[in-house]
C-alpha cells in the first residue's frame, strides 16, 4: 500500500532502526534534515549519543529525534506545535516502540521558556526557513541555560543566510552541503 499523496516519508540513516522509514504530512516549510547532512553530523555527534538526553525542538518529520534514539540515546523530546505532525509523529513512536521519545504539542519557543536548565545534553535546532525563529531560539536555548555543561547544539538554515551565535555558544563544527548550512556549537568554556 502505498502512502497517500499528501503524507511523506524519510528514512532512519543508521543505529537500531536502520533504514526504517518515517512518516509525516507535507506541509510548508516542514523538510526532513537531508540523509547526507544526518550522517556527518551524527558521525561528529557519536562519541555524545549515548545515554544523551536530546530535545528536537521543530521536530517536523522527527527524523533527528528518531535518529538519536535510534543510534544509542537516552531520551528525545520532540515539540511540534502542528496537530498533524504531531499524530504522525506519536504514531511513529508507537511503530518503533520508541518508549523514551517523548512527543509536546506545543510552540517551541513556549517550551523553551519554561524548560529548566541543564536539561538537555543535545538540543536539535532546525526551524522552518524564512523565518526568524533560529535566532529566538537560540537566545532562549543560551539566556535558559537549557544545556548541559558539556552539551551541544545542531543548528540547520538555509545556506547563505547570515547570522551569529549568542556571545556564550562557539562553533564546534559547520558544514555546507546543497541549500543547507549546519553545524554544532558549543557553550564557550569561559561562559561556564
Amino acid at each position: 500500500m502505498s502512502a497517500p499523496t499528501n503524507t511523506q516519508r524519510v528514512r532512519l540513516i543508521g543505529g537500531l532502526w536502520r533504514s526504517r522509514h518515517l512518516s509525516f504530512p507535507a506541509r510548508e516549510g516542514l523538510r526532513p534534515t537531508p540523509d547526507r547532512v544526518r550522517e556527518t553530523v551524527f558521525n561528529w555527534l557519536a562519541p555524545s549519543l549515548p545515554e544523551a538526553r536530546c530535545l528536537d525542538l521543530f521536530a517536523g518529520s522527527g527524523a533527528l529525534g528518531f535518529e538519536a534514539l535510534s543510534r544509542g540515546a537516552a531520551t528525545a523530546v520532540l515539540v511540534e506545535k502542528d496537530r498533524a505532525a504531531q499524530a504522525a509523529l506519536r504514531q511513529t513512536a508507537h511503530l518503533l516502540d520508541a518508549r523514551t521519545a517523548t512527543v509536546v504539542a506545543e510552540d517551541a519557543l513556549d517550551f523553551l521558556a519554561a524548560t529548566p536548565p541543564a536539561a538537555f545534553d543535545i538540543v536539535f535546532l532546525d526551524p522552518p526557513f524564512e523565518t526568524e525563529l533560529l535566532a529566538a531560539a537560540l537566545t532562549l536555548v543560551q539566556e535558559r541555560g537549557i544545556l548541559t555543561p558539556a552539551g551541544m547544539i545542531y543548528v540547520e538554515t538555509a545556506a547563505g543566510t547570515a547570522w551569529e551565535l549568542p556571545p556564550d555558544l562557539r562553533w564546534h563544527r559547520q558544514g555546507c552541503a546543497g541549500k543547507v548550512r549546519f553545524g554544532l556549537a558549543t557553550l564557550h568554556k569561559e561562559s561556564q
